[in-house]
């Protein structure tokens, strides 16, 4: 058994400190070296320097004891592939001292196993987790994980697409990602989560007395709109005038229309669940849309 985590990433204590919430990351996977370029650029890597999300990266074979390093075996009533075994993955989330499922406080921490037989995971799901101070995730493979896992640790699965991996080291980055950034002070721009693709409805009110509206707005669960920036003409294409007229009330109302429009075309799916006003309804029903 291991006397410390395989990988870590996170900040020294002592800066973790000076926050009042630091959530923690711990990755349970075969490949624990997958993690280390993800966790090492962009918002991540600057979020662990920060303090604000820490990272454990735990590689299951230190919790095998054969001389192979065995966390696989096949399936009891044949079919193809192999399946992770339980005692390397039950003894890697005691090690971590978790309490038994059944005493857990989970508003405040949660083993996660990823799946494709899990729940859909969703920038609702991201938020969820957000407010917790530890997740745990169990990085599934081969042909899947012994159910007696996730009965007697998982508090649930999670998938990100209808699709099957090789491995659910590419979920838990996902996972890790779209959540760390929902936390306060891992994005340059706290705001950026909520102007964004699935962000929520706000904004768009004055700021103060004779202020004039913000010209951006939350998304009310919308595909974000679309976005230009220098040149203003590029291979013979414009940049929407109404975007350099400086009106925010229109440049908001475009907005608000072009997120309406790639919604219907792209995911129809996710109108029923958005925030629509009256006047989103009937632009909406002016392209063809039908409630």
């Amino acid at each position: 058994m291991p006397t410390m985590p395989a990988v870590l990433f996170a900040t020294r204590a002592a800066r973790i400190s000076t926050f009042r919430f630091c959530m923690r990351f711990d990755l349970i996977t075969i490949f624990p070296e997958f993690f280390a370029s993800i966790l090492n650029h962009g918002v991540l890597r600057r979020g662990i320097a920060a303090g604000r999300v820490a990272v454990a990266v735990h590689d299951l074979r230190a919790f095998a004891h054969d001389r192979h390093r065995t966390v696989d075996d096949r399936p009891f009533g044949g079919g193809e592939g192999m399946v992770l075994k339980p005692e390397p993955l039950s003894e890697a989330v005691e090690w971590l001292g978790l309490p038994p499922k059944t005493d857990r406080n989970t508003t405040r921490e949660r083993v996660i196993l990823l799946s494709a037989q899990g729940s859909r995971f969703t920038q609702a799901v991201a938020r969820e987790l957000a407010k917790l101070e530890r997740v745990v995730l169990i990085c599934g493979r081969y042909e899947g994980v012994d159910e007696r896992i996730s009965e007697l640790f998982c508090d649930g699965e999670l998938s990100i697409g209808d699709f099957v991996l090789s491995g659910g080291e590419l979920a838990a980055a996902v996972v890790v990602d779209a959540t760390a950034r929902l936390l306060p002070g891992v994005l340059g721009n706290e705001a950026s989560s909520e102007y964004e693709s699935f962000g929520l409805l706000g904004g768009g009110e004055p700021a103060a007395p004779g202020v004039p509206p913000r010209s951006t707005h939350g998304s009310g669960g919308l595909l974000d709109y679309p976005h230009y920036t220098r040149p203003a003409e590029f291979r013979g294409l414009k940049v929407p005038e109404i975007l350099t007229r400086g009106d925010h009330a229109a440049i908001r109302r475009w907005r608000r229309e072009r997120a309406l429009e790639k919604t219907w075309r792209n995911r129809p799916d996710l109108l029923p669940g958005a925030q629509l006003s009256e006047t989103d309804r009937a632009f909406l029903r002016s392209l063809g849309w039908a409630e």
